[in-house]
């Protein structure tokens, strides 16, 4: 999961790709970069940390130019090291940069190929530098750097890269160019603003600095808006719409609108849902009051107290000065920061008997210490429901779940996950409930990429080898080996290209 965002303006951008970045920043908090473009030059900052640690003034008076791509990151392939962060830059054809939120699934068979087919050098562990490769390698043929040609290229990507991914990138000489891949797993929109153009992961973005929401890019489609300020578009490589389930529980803002589903919309549906499983399975509940873990679980709870008829209270104060837990690198950062990010108020535990609502468990780390914090507070009888199924699978399309292994729920059924976490009662949705509560916000949209619940990838290719080599990769103690050993190779600081 990362942030992206394109900007293609009359004046200078560089402020209005800041606050774009600032908004997208729940996305990723591991780097963050900027490149822009005056025509004649590319102007690039990028490094590991916040966007308001990562831009100061004088990197801000030295991004010139009125196009500019961003993006924030959190590691998914690759590592934690500043040479991972984006954009990244590559000067033929054209001079191109990138900016990519996804994963590619046949990552490894494509730095094979660029590397001893293509004879290109490699400089990084990131699937995205493979990305901007294969769309230099087939732009390279065009002799006019037409919307066409473009096009063109785009088209011979999506049917040489597997996976899910949303891209913006600037050509020198040409324009902003933005895809999106053939089953739009990772979102991706554009909005304008007088001449201004937009390209940005959610609409919140758009909104935020005054862009009108123009649509979504469809699956498989590319759109280019040349340095005329002409927009254009086409299919590429169209397949059924899919979009990530996952963005909707978990990722997105609640203010932002996806694919014609608001966020807010679909996860009030799925307290609705998870509400009346509990009122199925537990008619006679003894549950006192119902308390959301801050931040993402807070929609979802309002209609579980409402349909429940018990009171929802505020039972932790967020520390907000403390990141995103589910994307910290690593598990030993994971377990240190949530004592640290939540406390508990102890007049609403103490004697009670709560109902604690999170969006998710994945792991189940977190929610293991909250259930123990609460106990802590005076807690009577302490119950967890999950606004989300259990995640018993890897997501593989660019969101850095755990392996197999990691992950809770996998191999487990519901009184286990139960046992382990230490609840008194655990309460998971179902997949069909949440496939329910989206598709009544948009019911034109019948199909959604659910594999961290089902286990059914709809980009094919995932099969027990893939998972070996996902797991020798991904588990957190790759992952501790690999980013305990890496180093920040340049330092982009005032690069001027």
């Amino acid at each position: 999961m990362c942030g992206i965002v394109g900007i293609l303006s009359k004046t200078a951008v560089q402020q209005d790709m800041f606050d774009a970045l600032t908004v997208l920043q729940h996305r990723g908090q591991d780097a963050a970069g900027m490149i822009t473009t005056d025509g004649d030059h590319f102007y690039l900052r990028k490094a590991n940390g916040l966007v308001r640690d990562v831009f100061h003034q004088r990197h801000m008076d030295r991004l010139h130019g009125s196009a500019g791509i961003g993006h924030v990151r959190y590691p998914t392939a690759g590592t934690s090291s500043e040479s991972e962060a984006q954009p990244f830059y590559i000067n033929a054809p054209f001079g191109i940069s990138l900016a990519h939120n996804g994963n590619l699934t046949n990552y490894a068979a494509l730095r094979e190929e660029i590397v001893q087919k293509y004879h290109r050098h490699i400089n990084t562990e990131s699937d995205s530098e493979i990305l901007l490769n294969v769309l230099a390698h087939h732009l390279e043929p065009a002799d006019q750097p037409t919307p066409e040609a473009v096009f063109t290229a785009v088209k011979k990507t999506m049917q040489t890269v597997t996976g899910g991914y949303a891209a913006v990138a600037l050509i020198a000489g040409i324009g902003l160019l933005a895809f999106r891949d053939p089953h739009g797993i990772r979102p991706l929109m554009i909005g304008k603003r007088g001449n201004d153009y937009m390209i940005a992961s959610e609409s919140v973005a758009l909104d935020t600095l005054g862009f009108a929401r123009i649509s979504d890019l469809g699956p498989g489609e590319a759109v280019l808006i040349d340095f005329n300020h002409q927009l254009h578009r086409q299919d590429c490589l169209p397949e059924k719409l899919t979009p990530c389930a996952f963005e909707f529980v978990y990722l997105a803002r609640p203010d932002s609108i996806i694919d014609g589903i608001s966020v807010h919309q679909a996860r009030l549906n799925m307290g609705k849902y998870l509400a009346q499983q509990i009122l199925e399975k537990w008619p006679e509940h003894d549950i006192d009051v119902v308390l959301p873990v801050p931040d993402t679980s807070r929609t979802a709870a309002l209609p579980i107290a409402e349909l429940l008829n018990v009171p929802m209270r505020d039972g932790f104060v967020k520390n907000r000065y403390i990141g995103r837990t589910f994307i910290m690198p690593d598990q030993k950062a994971r377990k240190k920061s949530v004592r640290k990010k939540l406390n508990p108020i102890e007049v609403e535990f103490k004697g009670k008997n709560v109902l604690l609502v999170d969006d998710s468990i994945v792991r189940g780390t977190t929610c293991k210490q909250i259930i123990q914090m609460a106990r802590n507070a005076g807690a009577k009888k302490v119950y967890f429901a999950s606004a989300a199924p259990p995640v018993r699978y890897p997501n593989v399309y660019g969101i850095d779940m755990p392996v197999r292994e990691e992950l809770i729920a996998y191999n487990k059924d519901v009184d286990q996950i139960c046992k382990i976490i230490g609840a008194d009662k655990l309460f998971y949705q179902s997949v069909d409930d949440l496939i329910k509560a989206l598709t009544d916000v948009n019911p034109a949209l019948t199909s959604f990429e659910a594999s961290v619940f089902d286990g059914k990838y709809v980009v094919g290719g995932i099969d027990e080898n893939y998972m070996q080599k996902l797991e020798s990769s991904r588990s957190d103690a790759a992952k501790t080996k690999r980013n305990g050993n890496s180093s920040s190779v340049i330092d982009l600081s005032n690069a001027v290209i």
